[in-house]
């Protein structure tokens, strides 16, 4: 079998495309994978990094509010139509899959064009534009919350499939999370993340819990694991170098976490932004989380995503105009303290998880090549 991938900008787009190519793998060894993203964007080296081949396009987005670049953005969608067509005859794929990221806009449309079945995965409850686009010509759209599914009222076939991502996360073996970060077996610890770039906002707020050594002492049998985003390391560091907690271990700074699965999985609590794949993961492992929506994205789909998991009681939200170190780590410290709440947190998380989403995805695949 040949699968094209393709979706990207974001992090939030790219690990759900690989998750179902891995995935398709590993039930055939023969599949074939190509990825289509542009060079520009983070899926250029996270898709070369998963040893995944690689073609780009380049097109860019569409402005939300009438604009001359719109006009050129029509033209570079064209152009990319029209390449994507060459790649795609150059392959010959049985699937194409697309994962959201204005990229994806014009492969699956000329995949959809070319008579090849295409399937779209929608990671956030509210869906992107460019999925809004793609729903008319696809053949098959995957939704990771249920409550999505009213949005795709217009496409031939719609399922709720869960989020790729959470299908991987599961398979992290208990324990490997602490000794990649050279803790005790024992060891809890909660884990902050901003995701995959990092979040300015979470940074000056963690620099700023920092300073409360009194609270902190409070939570002395706890680290506090934090990626601060490659782009903030060196700044979080420089402000935290000469802090009490920074220096006897407390807190623990790392520009990024490669096995994120293995790290997430040993945590205690999560605190991080309200992406699709990152809220996935945290379901599929039971975890308690803290969630700051990110404001900054179309529609303010990170927060509808947070709200999901806290109408259930699985997750407490923080705006980031409420954020401030105090704030945390007054949430942070009650939940900490509280085994009772987090059990229950935990519970609803699990409720949530739908850890068997890839082979959901495969078996619309199958039937979409079908027919």
């Amino acid at each position: 079998m040949k699968i094209l991938l393709t979706g990207g900008g974001t992090g939030g787009h790219i690990y759900p495309a690989l998750a179902i190519g891995k995935y398709m793998q590993q039930q055939d060894s023969a599949t074939e994978l190509l990825y289509i993203g542009t060079e520009r964007g983070m899926e250029s080296k996270i898709v070369r990094r998963a040893n995944v081949p690689f073609e780009s396009i380049e097109i860019t987005g569409f402005k939300r509010k009438l604009s001359y670049d719109n006009v050129r953005t029509v033209i570079r969608f064209l152009r990319g139509v029209n390449r994507s067509k060459q790649l795609i005859k150059q392959f010959k794929p049985d699937v194409v899959i697309g994962t959201g990221g204005y990229v994806c806009g014009p492969v699956v449309y000329a995949a959809a064009r070319l008579g090849i079945p295409t399937f779209i995965h929608e990671q956030n409850a509210i869906p992107g534009l460019t999925n809004k686009f793609l729903t008319s010509f696809v053949s098959h759209v995957g939704v990771s919350f249920e409550d999505s599914l009213s949005y795709f009222a217009k496409a031939k076939q719609v399922s709720f499939t869960g989020n790729p991502c959470a299908s991987q996360v599961i398979e992290a073996i208990p324990g490997r999370g602490r000794a990649s970060l050279d803790l005790e077996s024992n060891q809890r610890y909660a884990l902050i993340v901003g995701g995959s770039r990092g979040a300015k906002a979470l940074n000056q707020a963690v620099i700023a819990l920092a300073r409360e050594q009194e609270q902190l002492e409070k939570l002395s049998q706890y680290r506090i694991v934090f990626a601060t985003g490659e782009i903030y390391y060196d700044d979080t560091l420089q402000a935290l170098k000469d802090n009490a907690a920074y220096r006897n271990g407390q807190i623990m700074l790392l520009p990024y976490i490669n096995n994120m699965a293995e790290v997430l999985s040993d945590a205690s609590i999560v605190i991080s932004r309200s992406g699709a794949s990152s809220l996935a993961e945290i379901n599929a492992l039971g975890k308690p989380s803290i969630l700051i929506p990110s404001p900054n994205v179309t529609n303010n789909h990170q927060e509808a995503n947070a709200r999901s998991l806290e109408s259930v009681g699985a997750a407490e939200i923080i705006l980031e105009s409420e954020l401030s170190g105090t704030h945390l780590l007054e949430k942070l410290s009650a939940l900490l303290l509280d085994d009772h709440k987090l059990a229950k947190m935990s519970a609803a998380s699990q409720f949530l998880a739908v850890p068997d989403s890839a082979s959901r995805i495969a078996l619309a695949l199958a039937r979409i090549m079908k027919r």
